[in-house]
């Protein structure tokens, strides 16, 4: 899988996390300080949601202090539903009932250990199966057409 992966600031979480990733066979682009750059966290937000909603790679994880700026930038792009979560049950209904395509991850309260089970759960988790409620595929269609992006 092509995997966009982000971070305002390089530490032990965004190096575990890359590291995993690379050890589970995925094919990474890393964007702003991962990749060497000194680029804020909006603009890392946007960029790995932008190589999304591109096409340039699957799925997209992206981090900064809380999660919650990568988040917002990573959400403005049309065609991204970009999800913060803190857990792995998080992560697998972000994936099965919000059709999330990038997960966000803190770097403040994610582990090494919990950020490796975080991310393969949101790998692991189809989008959306045939329990989904079609109500949500609707919903997610809705605000997809309102920003311009991409269907569920």
């Amino acid at each position: 899988m092509r995997i966009a992966v982000g971070s305002d600031e390089a530490n032990s979480l965004t190096e575990a996390v890359v590291s995993h990733l690379r050890d589970e066979g995925h094919e990474l682009e890393l964007v702003g300080p991962l990749a060497g750059d000194d680029t804020e966290w909006a603009d890392v937000g946007a960029l790995v949601g932008r190589r999304v909603a591109d096409g340039g790679a699957d799925t997209g994880v992206v981090a900064c202090w809380t999660g919650t700026g990568v988040s917002i930038a990573a959400n403005k792009v049309p065609g991204i539903r970009a999800a913060l979560c803190g857990d792995a049950e998080t992560a697998k209904g972000a994936r099965r009932y919000n059709h999330a395509n990038v997960l966000v991850l803190s770097l403040r309260a994610t582990s090494e250990q919990l950020g490796r089970e975080i991310v393969d759960a949101f790998l692991g988790s189809p989008d959306g199966d045939e329990d989904f409620d079609h109500r949500n595929v609707r919903r997610i269609n809705e605000l997809d057409a309102e920003r311009g992006g991409a269907s569920a």
